[in-house]
């Protein structure tokens, strides 16, 4: 079974739907077959589309980006096998809400390369979500290189 990923940020219209795009881009270029998705620990911009910044940045690198702002709910923590948060903050929130018998591998998205959270880019500038984009990418490869050590089941 092909692992199923959500990348989660505060508002799921800026970092995640970003990481998400960019996570599906290079799995696709890398031939990884992997389901991926993305939402918010806050309902702040529940329907919305990704902020303006973060579509035209990941047009720029050619990267194809469509989504709806959502917020993550208790299913999520059994229909994903991966819950990647990208930042401490997300994380906390997120283990809050994580239902006792979860099945989910909820972690900082960062800790799969250099343990640095993904900074939010909301606030500022353009270059601040290209170093968000850059940064996404460098994550989707530490990540899937750590699935791609993870040894297969067998039937």
């Amino acid at each position: 079974m092909a692992p199923k990923v959500l990348v989660v940020c505060l508002g799921n219209i800026c970092r995640s739907p970003m990481g998400e795009a960019v996570l599906r881009h290079v799995a696709k270029v890398r031939n990884i077959d992997l389901t991926v998705d993305s939402a918010g620990t806050a309902g702040y911009h529940i329907s919305e589309e990704p902020d303006e910044r973060t579509v035209s940045t990941c047009n720029k690198f050619g990267v194809h980006i469509s989504h709806e702002a959502r917020q993550v709910g208790p299913n999520d923590f059994y229909n994903f096998t991966h819950i990647l948060a990208s930042d401490k903050s997300n994380l906390d929130n997120l283990f809050r809400m994580k239902p006792h018998d979860s099945t989910a591998d909820v972690k900082l998205w960062g800790s799969y390369l250099d343990g640095r959270p993904i900074a939010d880019p909301y606030y500022g500038g353009i270059k601040g979500f290209e170093d968000t984009y850059h940064q996404c990418v460098q994550l989707s490869n530490a990540f899937l290189d750590t699935l791609a050590k993870a040894p297969t089941a067998s039937l």
